[in-house]
């Protein structure tokens, strides 16, 4: 391990926070920062921000022009080394002269992994790799979930009583949770590239599952995504409308209809249950990063009673709905106390009345 420097960790920092500025927008790419510097001084920085355009090393780069020559940079993902949609970013700090880069984490995508390490080392760059790390990690962990995993990372978003109730028992949850949660799940959703629901949802809730934040804060909008075996729902709700795109999920041998104009795909469904690790396949060779599930009890349980959960966003109300409303998972079957699902609290903050928890599943 090498001795990284106060400089080396304020530098990086920095370069982490770039990153995270592109956070709505880079998918399917992951979130890249960079800076550049000459000691403590900062000659130039910059992320990536949206798929296709220049690398956050390429920004970085331009911003510093000659001063880049002989200078440290400090790059939160290893330097690609293959030509996709733009160069690769290895060959363009080979060529503006850097003396040392310094990278959080190397790139898993079977293109670079290492290849870009390489090629800096072989051109005489000193390479310096694992600063900051974890956070790196943190940071992308969706693109990390599709490139190692095959399948995106997912998150189930749920509000709940703190009687653990998610709507009254005639369906009815508008709104359990208060107006600065709800403000809070359009930012989650938009660094997903895809939010999951069910038929049930769309029938009972008809939501748009649209991202609604600032004018001025650049997103793309995510996927919705419809499980809906027999496409009950296929000419109907808000979830078609907008500059959204919409696919449905249907079982085989569905009879399709006619006037359906929507983008379909076929999976499996065994039992009255979609195979998800399949529906999670299908969205990660779309290039999805972040799932968002945002349905009702059933699915919600599905998901976790298959493994699938990697986060649970967990928006707790002060009010109780009584022993007759549904309860947040339906369809749990635990019986005894070592089979129960341990959770551990990520983070915890208060949002207007309600509380944020978010929660990952123990080991």
């Amino acid at each position: 391990m090498s001795d990284f420097t106060a400089t080396d960790h304020l530098m990086m920092a920095r370069a982490l926070r770039l990153a995270e500025r592109g956070a709505y927008t880079t998918r399917p790419n992951p979130m890249v920062g960079c800076v550049i510097a000459r000691g403590d001084e900062v000659v130039g920085e910059g992320f990536h921000q949206r798929a296709g355009e220049a690398h956050a090393e390429v920004v970085a780069l331009q911003a510093a022009g000659e001063q880049a020559r002989g200078a440290t940079v400090y790059v939160t993902l290893e330097p690609c080394a293959h030509t996709g949609r733009t160069g690769p970013c290895a060959d363009a700090l080979v060529e503006a002269g850097v003396a040392r880069v310094v990278t959080a984490m190397r790139d898993p995508f079977p293109q670079v992994d290492g290849a870009g390490f390489d090629r800096l080392v072989a051109a005489g760059i000193d390479v310096v790799d694992g600063l900051m790390e974890t956070e790196a990690r943190e940071l992308n962990r969706g693109y990390v979930s599709r490139v190692v995993r095959g399948r995106p990372w997912v998150r189930v978003k749920l509000a709940t009583s703190i009687d653990g109730r998610s709507a009254l028992a005639n369906g009815e949850s508008k709104w359990i949770s208060g107006e600065a949660s709800r403000n809070d799940v359009q930012h989650w959703r938009a660094r997903a590239g895809a939010i999951v629901t069910g038929a049930g949802t769309v029938l009972a809730d008809d939501p748009s599952l649209t991202v609604r934040l600032d004018e001025a804060q650049p997103f793309e909008p995510p996927l919705r995504v419809v499980l809906d075996p027999g496409l009950a729902t296929v000419h109907r709700g808000r979830v078609r409308e907008g500059d959204a795109p919409t696919l449905y999920v249907h079982a085989p041998h569905t009879k399709l209809g006619r006037g359906i104009s929507a983008q379909l795909a076929v999976v499996d469904v065994e039992r009255g249950r979609f195979d998800l690790n399949r529906v999670l396949k299908l969205l990660a060779e779309r290039g999805i990063n972040e799932v968002q599930v945002e349905a009702g009890a059933t699915l919600a349980a599905a998901f976790l009673d298959a493994g699938l959960v990697d986060e649970l966003l967990l928006y707790v109300a002060p009010v109780l709905l009584g022993s007759e409303a549904r309860p947040l998972f339906d369809g749990l079957n635990i019986e005894h106390m070592d089979e129960r699902l341990q959770m551990d609290i990520v983070d915890s903050r208060q949002l207007g009345g309600d509380i944020r928890l978010l929660l990952r599943p123990r080991g």
